[in-house]
Formats: C-alpha cells, sequence, structure tokens
C-alpha cells in the first residue's frame, strides 16, 4: 500500500476532511454534484498541479491539502538524490493554496517546487481520467512502461551511455582547444626551461636560506665563538680557573660549617656545564668550515632564487612548487591533446553503448509484441470489439540514456479504424479504458503502488461495466486502486466502498464521506441501479449483484 492518509481543509465545498485510506480497490460513489472527484483533483494538486484560487472554498483565506505516504524504494532513492532528507519511514506530502492562487509546498517538511512534486509523484501515483492520463500518454514514461515490461537493463544502458558522452566530450573538448593547448604548451614549455637553469627543489629554500645567513655572518660568529672559548679558558682569568677555585675553597671548609656544603655542589654543577661548553665551543670552532666561497657561491644561488620569484610573481617559498604545478599542467595539456587516444576510446565506448542498445531493442520488440497482444485481449471485454492496440518501436539516430528507442503507443478503437497515437484518441471513456487495460496488463511491473481511475466506466454499462469492476477488483489484489464511479456493476466488485453525498450548513453547502457497511452499502447500490428508487425490488437486486463479491 502507498497513501495512507489525505487530508483536506477548505478545499472546494470541503470543509475538514481525513481519510484512512486502505489497500485494495476502493471505490467512491455519489450523486451528482456531491464532490466524488473532490479527491482525485486535491491529490493532483498534491502531486504539483497547478492551482487557481477557485479550489479554496467560500469564505476561506487559504486550503490546505496534505497526504501520507509510504514510501517506495524508487521514491526514497529520488528523496536522497533530491536532499530531502527525513528520518521518518513515511513520506509527507503538504501544499497550502490562498485566495489569490497563490501556492506553498513542502516534502517531509522542506520547501519543494511543483516541479519536484510532479517528479515525485512518478514514483507514487498513476492517476487515469477521461481527459488526464498522467504517465502513460508521455513518450518517455511509455518507453520506460515497456522497459519495465520487458525486464530491460536501464542502468547498463545508461551508465554506456554516460561513458559515451564522457569520452566524446573529451575529444571534443581537444579538438576545439587544439591552438590554445599549443600556445599554452608552447609557454609553459618556455617557463619550465627557463626554471631548469635554476632547478629549485621542493623544501630547498627553507635550508638555503638558513645557510645564507650562516655563511654571511661567518666572521661575527667565528670572534664570538672564539671570545666565549677565550673567556672560559684563560689561565689566569678564565671562569674555569675562577669557578674551580671558589669550588675548591668552599668544598674544604664544609667540614666546618655544614651549610657551605650545597653551595659548593651548586658551583660544582656549574663548573661541569662550562666545561662542557668550552668543549662545545672547541668543537664547532673546528668545523665551523665557513668557507667564504662557499658564501660566494650560496649567495649567487639565493640571488637567481629571489630574482626569479620576482619574475614569476611567486614568493621565494613557493618557486618550487610553482614550477611542478607547470609541470603537472604540461602532462595534463599533452594528454588531453592526444587525440588518437581519445578517438579510440570514443570508438571503444561507442561498440559498448551500440551493444547494449541492440540488447535493449531486441527486449523491446519481444515485450513490445506480447503487451500489445495482451492489452489488445482487454480491449474485446472493455466495449471496444474488434479494437487494436499497438507499441510503435522505432531507432533513432540519436543515442539517449535509453538507448536508440523511441516507442508510441498506438491504438485503432473499432474495426476498420486507423491506428493513432493514444493521446490523441477522442472519447475521453476509450483512452480511460485503455488505460485500464495497460495497468492490469502491466500491473506486476508497476513502479507504484497506486492507481486512481476517474470515472474510466463513462460511456459503457452492461456486461462491459462489470468487466471493468472485475478487471480493477483484480488490480487490487497487487495495488492499492481508488476509482471515482457512477455505475452499480463497478461499484459492487470494490473492497470498500466510499459514499460521498452533501449537506447544508447555514447557507453553505459541504462534502462529506461515509464509509458503507454492507446493509448501506446494498442501499447505495439500490441507488445507483434506480436513481431515487430504492424499492424492496432494487435493494434485493444491490444485494444479489454484492453476493459474488462478498
Amino acid at each position: 500500500m502507498s497513501l495512507n492518509r489525505l487530508s483536506l481543509k477548505d478545499f472546494v465545498i470541503v470543509d475538514t476532511l481525513d481519510i484512512d485510506m486502505g489497500a485494495g480497490f476502493t471505490v467512491l460513489t455519489g450523486e451528482t454534484g456531491a464532490g466524488k472527484s473532490i479527491l482525485i483533483d486535491a491529490l493532483q494538486l498534491l502531486l504539483g498541479q497547478r492551482a487557481e484560487s477557485g479550489v479554496v472554498r467560500q469564505g476561506s483565506h487559504r486550503c490546505e491539502l496534505s497526504a501520507e505516504f509510504d514510501t517506495p524504494a524508487s521514491a526514497q532513492t529520488w528523496l536522497e538524490d533530491n536532499g530531502f532528507t527525513h528520518d521518518e519511514p513515511g513520506l509527507l506530502l503538504r501544499r497550502q493554496i490562498d485566495a489569490q492562487g497563490k501556492s506553498r509546498a513542502w516534502i517531509n517538511g522542506q520547501p519543494a517546487t511543483l516541479t519536484q512534486l510532479r517528479e515525485l509523484a512518478d514514483h507514487l501515483i498513476d492517476i487515469h481520467g477521461q481527459h488526464a492520463w498522467q504517465t502513460l500518454a508521455q513518450p518517455a514514461s511509455q518507453l520506460r512502461l515497456l522497459d519495465e515490461y520487458g525486464l530491460v537493463n536501464r542502468m547498463a544502458l545508461n551508465s554506456a551511455y554516460e561513458q559515451l558522452k564522457a569520452c566524446t566530450q573529451r575529444l571534443q573538448q581537444a579538438q576545439q582547444s587544439r591552438e590554445q593547448a599549443a600556445q599554452r604548451t608552447e609557454q609553459l614549455q618556455w617557463q619550465l626551461s627557463e626554471a631548469d637553469k635554476l632547478a629549485p627543489q621542493i623544501g630547498e629554500w627553507e635550508d638555503l636560506n638558513a645557510l645564507h645567513t650562516r655563511l654571511a655572518h661567518a666572521q661575527d660568529l667565528t670572534d664570538a665563538a672564539a671570545a666565549a672559548a677565550h673567556a672560559l679558558d684563560d689561565d689566569h682569568t678564565g671562569v674555569l680557573r675562577q669557578l674551580h677555585q671558589a669550588k675548591s675553597g668552599l668544598s674544604e671548609r664544609a667540614s666546618i660549617d655544614d651549610r657551605l656544603t650545597p653551595i659548593a655542589s651548586m658551583l660544582q654543577e656549574s663548573l661541569d656545564l662550562a666545561e662542557e661548553a668550552s668543549r662545545s665551543l672547541s668543537q664547532w670552532l673546528r668545523h665551523a668550515n665557513l668557507d667564504p666561497e662557499q658564501f660566494a657561491t650560496v649567495d649567487a644561488r639565493v640571488s637567481a632564487w629571489i630574482s626569479m620569484s620576482k619574475r614569476w610573481r611567486v614568493a621565494p617559498a613557493d618557486l618550487a612548487s610553482t614550477i611542478q604545478s607547470w609541470r603537472d599542467e604540461l602532462a595534463q595539456w599533452q594528454q588531453s591533446q592526444d587525440c588518437e587516444a581519445l578517438e579510440k576510446e570514443v570508438h571503444l565506448a561507442q561498440q559498448t553503448f551500440e551493444k547494449a542498445a541492440q540488447e535493449a531493442r531486441l527486449q523491446r520488440q519481444k515485450a513490445a509484441s506480447q503487451l500489445s497482444d495482451q492489452v489488445t485481449q482487454y480491449m474485446q471485454t472493455l466495449g471496444m470489439k474488434g479494437g487494436l492496440f499497438q507499441i510503435d518501436l522505432k531507432a533513432t539516430e540519436q543515442p539517449s540514456p535509453h538507448g536508440m528507442d523511441v516507442c508510441e503507443f498506438c491504438v485503432s478503437a473499432h474495426p476498420g479504424a486507423d491506428l493513432r497515437p493514444v493521446h490523441k484518441v477522442a472519447s475521453g471513456g476509450e483512452l480511460s479504458r485503455i488505460a485500464l487495460a495497460i495497468a492490469v496488463s502491466t500491473s506486476q511491473v508497476q513502479n507504484v503502488d497506486t492507481l486512481v481511475f476517474d470515472e474510466v466506466d463513462s460511456g459503457i454499462g452492461g456486461r462491459v461495466a462489470q468487466t471493468v469492476g472485475e478487471l480493477m477488483r483484480e488490480l487490487g489484489h497487487r495495488h492499492q486502486v481508488l476509482a471515482v464511479t457512477h455505475l452499480a456493476q463497478v461499484a459492487v466488485c470494490a473492497h470498500t466502498h466510499v459514499q460521498v453525498s452533501k449537506r447544508t450548513q447555514g447557507s453553505q453547502t459541504l462534502s462529506q464521506l461515509t464509509w458503507l457497511t454492507a446493509d448501506t452499502r446494498a442501499q447505495e447500490i439500490s441507488r445507483m441501479l434506480g436513481g431515487s428508487d430504492t424499492s424492496s425490488a432494487s435493494l434485493a437486486h444491490a444485494q444479489e449483484m454484492l453476493q459474488p463479491y462478498a
């Protein structure tokens, strides 16, 4: 089941209405003008139909509509792809229309456009009416239905098409940008040839700059180190000699006053540190290697580095990474201009796509023949004896995500009549019955759970009407079916019967719904058979008609 609940407020002649929908085949009946089609109109608005101000109940500022659905897997995928996240398992559609005809819509509480509602509707409901065949009248929907019926692997087709499209675009871009690529490639090659004269390496600048700074201050560093070493090691005034004398003097007298012991220890620690510093300075002076010639070499490289950085207008620290980015860009340009390799890619992608398209065509041809025969058979029992249904499958030269085929549903409603596209059939009643025949034939592969039929029995009666009712009941075993009818033969076949009636409240006429029991249902069937006549004879006839479906 898909549609669980429908709520209307201040809609046409409805003040407030909450409807819990059940599974199976549900029929709506009532006198002309009672508002049987109001529910269908509300559903169509919730599924993206444009609104007019006239749908707002007289005296109200706005109407509010909402519908709660189970969420089919295909609808869940659509919701995720379009950013309509929701923690709850169900799906809620809402729409608000004001007295000026302006409307707002929501999907799971998030604002939505009418286009988004219409896209989502393809996964939820098919509405078949006398003048509106919501899905099956569209060529793209016809091909999709045929593919579902024939179990065509659309995913493989779409994947092959997208690969072919991507390869073709890369080749076209390469061909169109040859001149631009040649100019840019030449520029990059010249820049890299200039950069190779310096050949800066990633991470080199930091080490080079530090070395240059040390070499630039070589004499100052050497003088400072030598002075420090002399201050420590001078035989007469050196720090080491004085620390040693001070420590020895205190150590010798610590036996007299033990408070001098920790002070002597501190002097010993200072002496140890000073000796370590003296050894380190001596080692530094031996290995300093502050060669003036080395400084000249390093200074020349630093100057060249800075000059090139200014030339290319980048920070010295970024020069090496910038040059590497030129190398990467050059490689990309050279690869993108390998038209021969790109042409091979396109050729392989074309072969893969054509193979998938050919497999799909064979499946479609078989499915088209089977579905045409099946629908034609149903037409013979739906008041179109001698009628013919045919799916016209044509090849196209232009690849598409769905292969290289288009199809058109064609019908001849009477013997001798020409086959015409189904959406051009003049009679709304015939169109609706053809829709019913297709719906029953494809019910096992329909991608929606709910089917709605608005007076599909117009212009028929007798045995044909009974056949329509039985087909809808059969359909109700696999789908949720909702139908508006004025024929008793159709109504008796329903699993659930809802009566729509009018009541007067003050100066306004309002519509109300009543779920019928076995007894009240017989009375409604009796009314449908004889108008206002609810005699015992018509009531008995109604009960007799209901008996096979009790």
